[in-house]
């Protein structure tokens, strides 16, 4: 079986990362640490510019936080997807959803309008649905070409019986990728138990900041705090482990 593997990063350097290592397809996001948010055109613009073997998906999300959005939001989500578009991407991820937790139909229409003939994937708001099925069905209806799932638990290796259930019942209809916790330790276990033929991790590793003056006092950022000189890049030699791994 051929897997496609695709890589979630947040900068040029993690597109060319992967590309090096030999993945098929990047998920372009920015601030990874909120669960991936809108990139910037500038970032879209020169990692389409920098790779040429490797497929870039951009995801399309305004905020962290749930995916219920208010109006602005929608038309901010709207433009930003044209733009994608516009700037040469190959596809757009996105994810919205009503406050009882179905997809919101004609917010999403509207976004996959905006997407023309880009690849369309809807992100993990899917694990926050009431129905993961009925959920399911609806993407299918709309024409969506994936979605990324860990199955509605922590990790896509706790939720593969959900995940097998939905790449079964998808059949040819739409791709279920298994996404969440992925590692070379787990990655063919839940290949094996769900039969997807895309999955999609995150390879990164901790890496210092370059800066050689550094102030221990201010913090960047809220209460919740990541070290201010330490950085997270993609690293092929993960990359490469896990599509090794992966045994395909």
């Amino acid at each position: 079986m051929s897997l496609v593997h695709e890589i979630c990063i947040d900068s040029t350097a993690g597109a060319l990362a992967a590309e090096q290592a030999g993945a098929h397809r990047v998920e372009l996001c920015s601030a990874l640490f909120d669960g991936g948010l809108t990139p910037t055109l500038g970032t879209v613009e020169a990692t389409l510019a920098a790779v040429s073997a490797i497929r870039v998906h951009v995801i399309v999300r305004p905020r962290g936080g749930d995916f219920i959005y208010d109006a602005y939001e929608v038309a901010a989500m709207e433009r930003d997807v044209a733009t994608i578009r516009d700037a040469g991407a190959q596809g757009v991820v996105i994810g919205v959803l009503t406050p009882s937790g179905e997809v919101d139909v004609e917010v999403a229409r509207r976004l996959i309008d905006a997407a023309g003939d880009l690849s369309v994937t809807f992100h993990r708001a899917f694990d926050m649905t009431a129905d993961a099925f009925a959920a399911l069905d609806t993407l299918v209806s709309l024409g969506v070409d994936r979605v990324l799932t860990s199955g509605q638990d922590v990790t896509a290796l706790e939720g593969a019986p959900l995940i097998a259930s939905l790449v079964e019942r998808a059949g040819d209809e739409l791709v279920v990728m298994p996404g969440g916790g992925i590692t070379p330790r787990n990655v063919h276990r839940v290949v094996e138990a769900t039969g997807a033929t895309e999955i999609h991790f995150a390879a990164l590793v901790d890496a210092p900041s370059p800066a050689v003056h550094r102030n221990p006092h201010p913090f960047m950022g809220g209460e919740l705090r990541r070290p201010e000189y330490g950085r997270l890049v993609t690293s092929p030699r993960l990359v490469s482990e896990v599509i090794a791994a992966s045994g395909t």
